[in-house]
């Protein structure tokens, strides 16, 4: 495995405002509905923007 394959797999957008969350401080769960993954950004938890499932539409603060 290359150091960039590995680079990308790591690479995370916050699922609320699209901000790259790699080395921040950010929350990753499963949604609640599909077990998809859900990755947030802290601000946008701090301020508990909506965010929307990609997978399923599940919406949650």
């Amino acid at each position: 495995m290359s150091e960039s394959d590995t680079s990308e797999r790591s690479v995370r957008s916050c699922v609320s405002c699209g901000i790259n969350i790699v080395g921040m401080s950010a929350a990753s769960f499963d949604c609640p509905e599909c077990d998809a993954r859900i990755n947030r950004c802290a601000k946008c938890r701090k301020q508990s923007t909506l965010y929307e499932c990609p997978d399923c539409g599940f919406r949650g603060p």
